[in-house]
């Protein structure tokens, strides 16, 4: 099983490929191969001792959709992109990562099989609830409309769109995760709009200050790096009669507002640590996550046997476990 994955060296990609290699295997068949590209130079990941590329690259001209469709993975992660607020921020950047990326993929992926032979390569694509618009419902299920608010909602739901596409005809076997919010994402926050998501909890967890932008009655739907992986793992492992013809699937997750965050973190790691949150009300901030989906009714990824986190106090504990060696700093 040859394994490429693109945008390796990001957070959720180097834990991928990490399992990956770990566990010597990705959908029920013993890895033979694994081949990494990102902008920056992705890490090789320790326990597997077959090859191992690394390439360092921006994966989204067709000439290296092309070098990359040429090596002829069995199962590609795509999950090359930049997040939303800089997707919001750089009109060109955005389209042209997200969605050119998207689309030059797939189609190098049609002229290999042309020039070469039959090749249809499992493709599991990173997508996001952010393909959702308001005015929502209570619940929003798989059957709510695709009306997105922000350019990396439409990006990525026209790439939901491209790979169904692409998939009914033939050219590869489809199947997209829409992630929910992914936390805590360890190290410096980033220029996500929803990123004080991991930083209240992140930050303090360290004995550092954060700041949260938005009211504690901000409801969103999380889940940790960890299942966000194993959402990606049990995408690749599925059948073509268990997906069927709609193939991009609202993944579960555990939906709290910030203050109920604050009160796991207050749970597990007590006043002091809340005490280090501060409250910088933003605008901008609060009116790109007011366009944002809040709960999911991910009954149909459930009964495929997607899994997430049970409540948000399991979050924080994965974190510490998976990023911080399993205790608290002193």
């Amino acid at each position: 099983m040859h394994v490429l994955i693109t945008g390796a060296a990001g957070m959720i990609g180097q834990r991928l490929a990490a399992r990956i290699a770990r566990e010597g295997a990705c959908a029920g068949k013993p890895l033979t191969r694994l081949s990494l590209t990102d902008v920056v130079a992705p890490p090789r990941p320790a326990g597997f001792d077959g090859p191992v590329e690394t390439r360092t690259e921006d994966s989204s001209p067709a000439a290296v959709a092309a070098e990359l469709a040429a090596l002829r993975p069995d199962i590609i992660f795509h999950l090359a992109a930049i997040i939303s607020g800089e997707a919001e921020r750089d009109l060109d950047k955005g389209y042209r990562i997200n969605l050119d990326g998207m689309r030059n993929l797939l189609e190098a992926i049609r002229q290999e099989s042309a020039r070469k032979g039959s090749y249809v390569p499992r493709l599991v694509f990173s997508s996001s609830s952010g393909i959702f618009g308001a005015p929502f419902p209570p619940s929003i299920s798989d059957e709510f409309h695709v009306t997105p608010l922000t350019s990396y909602g439409t990006q990525k739901a026209i790439g939901e769109l491209l790979l169904a596409d692409y998939s009914r005809r033939g050219f590869v076997d489809g199947v997209g995760v829409r992630f929910p919010s992914i936390v805590i994402r360890p190290g410096k926050p980033n220029a996500s709009a929803g990123g004080f998501f991991s930083g209240i909890i992140r930050e303090p967890l360290q004995g550092r200050e954060a700041l949260l932008p938005v009211e504690d009655d901000v409801v969103f739907t999380h889940a940790s790096p960890r299942a966000a992986v194993g959402f990606l793992l049990h995408g690749a492992a599925l059948t073509r009669e268990q997906l069927g013809l709609r193939i991009n699937l609202t993944m579960p997750g555990v939906c709290v507002s910030v203050g109920e965050q604050i009160e796991a973190l207050r749970r597990i790691a007590g006043d002091r640590a809340v005490k280090l949150i501060r409250r910088a009300p933003d605008k901008a901030a609060s009116d790109i996550v007011k366009g944002w989906p809040t709960r999911f009714d991910a009954r149909r990824a459930l009964a495929l046997g997607f899994q997430a986190e049970q409540d948000f106090d399991e979050i924080i504990r994965i974190h510490i476990e998976d990023d911080l060696g399993g205790r608290l700093p002193n």
